[in-house]
């Protein structure tokens, strides 16, 4: 019986329990219940106003073609920072402590976007795909249909594609009322850089009172087509432009790995790390074993990686949370974990970095940062061994990302 309803208040009247002045102070009361719960109400809706306000958003610049871009800033209850863009769902800044407390932006990025739409952007923090890594010769098979994509990478299709890649995308962000969050969303049109179907995507990077930075990814299509969406930030955790990386010590969760060519396209075998330079189980620094050791500028690198530029095999069953990575700044004590549900993680040491001006004049120095992508296999689509990555129409791509920061 619901409490207070004029069904209970029949009752009452029958058992002659309630007087005249009973009813009146029920009514009294109804009433009262009533206000309080129009304040209530009110004070939720401001209290979701305050937390939407509490996610400033500024101008970052405007492109090369005239769209407004917006940078948005997240911090939590720790004093962590992480800042967004509208231009290609990007991470441009995340500022994190040290085991001293002093707070260090920790990722390549640039002032405005100028410097995203530049030479010197090398996919700087962004979301990359529909297809992030390589497609082999731009080619791949879908229901008896042959695509063909962009040669960006000769003699392959990487990240994407070219101008219509979802890197150099305008996405449409909205705050979210329920904490330090921003989703992005974007829809790629059907054969937009040669992938089939209408691809609806989201991206949403929230900041925890945990010190994480978790970003989900979200996508449905109308046609078969593959999807494999990562973030591509570039991680010193001595501050950007402070150096190399070579001294980070790097532990991955991952006793296998998918061997490549000279054009960096998996064989379609899956090797274990053991014994090899690549077993990254227990710390190691990430210049003690580096392929191209000597190596000062990419033009000294002989090998077909450059240095590292590998994907792992997350161990565990994808789809799953668990851990994929640990880096760790010695100097500074600071500690990036990162737990995913994806099959593999790609590890790149920073080969192509060019001392390319950056962020409050810094610059980023060759093997100056690592990245740690989120992924399936690389040339997944023409691989029938390999995790598949195609999203079926009534389908939704869901994953999840998160970056952990600590101090040890």
């Amino acid at each position: 019986m619901r409490h207070g309803s004029d069904a209970s208040l029949n009752i009452i009247d029958q058992t002659n329990v309630a007087s005249r002045r009973g009813s009146c102070f029920i009514s009294r009361m109804r009433a009262t219940l009533k206000t309080i719960g129009n304040f209530c109400a009110l004070a939720l809706i401001a209290n979701f106003m305050t937390a939407c306000s509490s996610i400033p958003k500024a101008s970052f610049g405007t492109t090369k073609a005239g769209e407004a871009i917006e940078i948005y800033t997240l911090q939590n209850k720790n004093g962590l920072i992480a800042k967004v863009t509208t231009y290609g769902a990007t991470l441009v800044e995340l500022h994190v402590p040290d085991k001293n407390g002093q707070l260090a932006d920790v990722v390549n990025g640039f002032d405005d976007v100028s410097g995203y739409e530049g030479d010197g952007n090398q996919y700087f923090g962004c979301t990359t795909g529909r297809v992030c890594n390589r497609i082999a010769k731009g080619k791949f098979t879908v229901d008896g249909t042959e695509y063909t994509l962009a040669i960006n990478n000769d003699p392959n299709h990487l990240h994407g594609g070219n101008d219509k890649a979802l890197s150099k995308q305008v996405w449409k962000a909205s705050k979210s009322c329920c904490g330090q969050s921003v989703t992005f969303t974007l829809t790629s049109p059907d054969g937009e850089e040669g992938y089939p179907g209408n691809l609806k995507m989201k991206v949403t990077y929230t900041l925890t009172d945990a010190n994480e930075l978790r970003i989900d990814y979200e996508a449905t299509t109308d046609q078969a087509t593959p999807v494999n969406l990562t973030n591509h930030a570039y991680f010193n955790l001595g501050g950007a432009g402070s150096g190399t990386v070579l001294d980070h010590l790097l532990t991955l969760n991952a006793d296998k790995y998918t061997p490549t060519d000279d054009t960096l396209i998996p064989t379609g075998k899956i090797e274990a790390v053991a014994g090899t330079a690549l077993d990254f189980r227990q710390p190691h620094k990430i210049g003690a074993r580096i392929p191209d050791s000597a190596a000062a500028k990419t033009e000294d690198c002989k090998t077909a990686t450059l240095g590292y530029d590998h994907n792992f095999v997350v161990n565990g069953t994808a789809g799953e949370l668990r851990p994929a990575a640990k880096l760790k700044e010695p100097k500074s004590g600071r500690v990036l974990e990162i737990f995913t549900d994806q099959p593999a993680i790609q590890l790149y040491s920073g080969n192509f970095l060019k001392s390319q001006a950056g962020k409050n004049g810094k610059t980023y120095p060759f093997r100056g940062a690592v990245c740690l992508e989120t992924q399936h296999f690389p040339d997944s689509v023409n691989h029938a061994n390999f995790p598949s990555t195609i999203l079926q129409p009534g389908q939704t791509y869901r994953t999840t990302t998160i970056h952990k920061f600590s101090v040890e």
